[in-house]
C-alpha cells in the first residue's frame, strides 16, 4: 500500500470516527472500533506494524 493511500484511508477513518463520535458519544462501541481501526493505521503509517491490511 502506498504511503498517499494510507493517508487517505486514515483522514477517511478519522472523519468517520468523529462523526461517529458526534452522533453516538465517544465511548460508544462503534467509536471505539473505530478509534482501534485508525490506530492500526497509524502504526502502519508510522512502521509500528509490519505490512498487513489494516
Amino acid at each position: 500500500m502506498k504511503n498517499d493511500d494510507l493517508f487517505v484511508q486514515i483522514e477517511n477513518l478519522r472523519n468517520k470516527m468523529i462523526r461517529t463520535g458526534l452522533s453516538k458519544g465517544f465511548t460508544s462501541a462503534e467509536t471505539v472500533t473505530l478509534s482501534e481501526r485508525l490506530d492500526k493505521l497509524i502504526y502502519l503509517q508510522m512502521g509500528l506494524l509490519p505490512k498487513m491490511s489494516a
